[in-house]
């Protein structure tokens, strides 16, 4: 696998880190979730009506949480010639808007390895497949990892503009936690998604923490080409302290 330097047109390892870092950073504000610790307080009422807009309040005030994502079914691949696929995303978020995380990726169906991914403010890295340097992100490309974690015009809208929203039941999920099961409309998916779920509605299950509203877990499944991928992805250690700096190869 080689990595081209020629420009205009961007390396693959360019191309695979835009798509990388739109996947670590936009899947987190998806499923973002709570540290697996119970809270002391009185519980909420079982209703959408008012978990949901606590969820959104709690969302917005969220300043770092330790998230693990992994999919299964249809191979997702996270450049654009097909030739890294997804397999699991360990990483952390602070707020505002840094990130790290380590992917791990099999290479053309048959060598599986590890990427870091990095993002502070409107920076970011990724390791080459084949080097393990970091290697930044065009300037270009223009991405702003705010524009994925920011709580506020990430989760509360989404939140906020969750359709037939359904409470499914109190269940034990590394603790109790409320099962709320909804449709997330496109457009919002697209926004959170950075376009990597577009122009499809997307059922939505979360578990949410019944006293400090944070969600905890969520899965949902996208559809593209006709071929179905499902995601699950769990937070921990929501509010502990954070320091994410730059790849010293960087």
């Amino acid at each position: 696998m080689s990595t081209p330097t020629t420009m205009p047109s961007p390396p693959p390892t360019a191309r695979a880190s835009r798509r990388a870092i739109a996947l670590v950073t936009a899947l987190v504000l998806v499923l973002a979730a709570c540290g697996g610790e119970d809270l002391g307080g009185e519980p909420m009422p079982e209703d959408v009506a008012v978990v949901l807009p606590a969820a959104a309040a709690a969302m917005g005030d969220v300043t770092s949480v330790r998230f693990a994502l992994e999919p299964s079914g249809a191979v997702v691949y996270i450049d654009t010639v097909g030739s890294l696929s997804l397999d699991e995303i360990d990483g952390r978020f602070s707020a505002p808007s840094s990130a790290e995380a380590i992917l791990t990726v099999t290479i053309d169906g048959n060598l599986s390895t590890k990427l870091g991914a990095v993002a502070i403010d409107e920076i970011a890295w990724l390791s080459n497949p084949v080097t393990g340097t970091f290697e930044e992100l065009p300037a270009s490309y223009g991405i702003d990892p705010s524009n994925f974690f920011d709580p506020q015009d990430g989760w509360r809208p989404l939140l906020t503009a969750l359709q037939d929203p359904v409470f499914v039941g109190t269940e034990q999920r590394d603790g109790t936690r409320y099962h709320i099961r909804a449709t997330a409309p496109a457009e919002q998916m697209t926004v959170i998604t950075a376009g990597l779920v577009s122009g499809q509605d997307v059922e939505l299950d979360l578990w949410i923490h019944p006293v400090s509203g944070l969600v905890t877990a969520a899965e949902f499944a996208t559809d593209v080409a006709g071929e179905r991928t499902a995601w699950a992805l769990s937070l921990t250690e929501y509010g502990k302290e954070i320091t994410i700096e730059p790849p010293v190869d960087g």
